[in-house]
């Protein structure tokens, strides 16, 4: 009788970079589409994660975002990448309204030692997949965005990397007494991601 094992895919480093760069990319994505910083035929469907996922058609956007994950692949291949922010301002004031906070802890023996570390494909997809169903759900635990909205990206690294030319050195864009809701996080053994998104509390203004 045949038994059964469950196998374990290899993660090296560079797969974990290629795996953590691309869940920004479809994150962004997505944060984009559910708050409705770009219309909603700005977007096309896609399947990622065993989800449907909505991608920009947007040609300036797709192109930041592509060049955004490019970028963060070499970073945590590096294991140089501490932190990526996604800021949503007004588009009138510029007044920070919601920071999606992505924190990033790398294994430091797969850097000193040069290990790989073990992990299925499919135990990975499920983590992501927790954190994604939370962001299209955002609306139902998030203040509405009544007003025209311009994001950012913030990346927090290592001081000893040389930024390209590309990025400029950014205030940290708070937000002043926030609400914070704790997202799912996800690991790949070598990178784990732990989600966090603070938003502008109104009821504050009113007091």
């Amino acid at each position: 009788m045949a038994s059964r094992t469950v196998a374990k895919d290899i993660i090296t480093l560079r797969g974990s970079a290629a795996i953590v760069s691309e869940f920004f990319g479809y994150a962004a994505n997505s944060i984009l589409y559910n708050r409705g910083v770009y219309p909603e035929e700005s977007f096309a469907k896609v399947k990622k994660y065993g989800l449907p996922m909505l991608l920009t058609q947007d040609e300036g956007v797709k192109s930041f975002i592509n060049n955004l994950t490019a970028q963060l692949s070499e970073w945590l291949e590096a294991g140089k990448l501490q932190r990526v922010v996604m800021v949503i301002m007004s588009k009138a004031t510029n007044e920070v309204l919601e920071r999606w906070n992505f924190s990033i802890e790398t294994d430091s023996d797969v850097f000193e030692k040069g290990v790989s570390r073990e992990k299925s494909d499919r135990e990975i997809m499920r983590e992501i997949q927790a954190i994604m169903r939370q962001i299209a759900s955002s609306i139902t635990y998030l203040p509405c965005l009544d007003e025209p909205c311009v994001f950012d990206v913030l990346a927090y690294t290592d001081t000893d990397v040389a930024v390209p030319f590309t990025w400029i050195e950014s205030d940290p864009k708070l937000i002043a007494n926030p609400q914070m809701v704790k997202l799912h996080s996800f690991d790949t053994k070598i990178h784990k991601v732990d989600t966090l998104v603070s938003y502008k509390n109104d009821e504050w203004d009113e007091q």
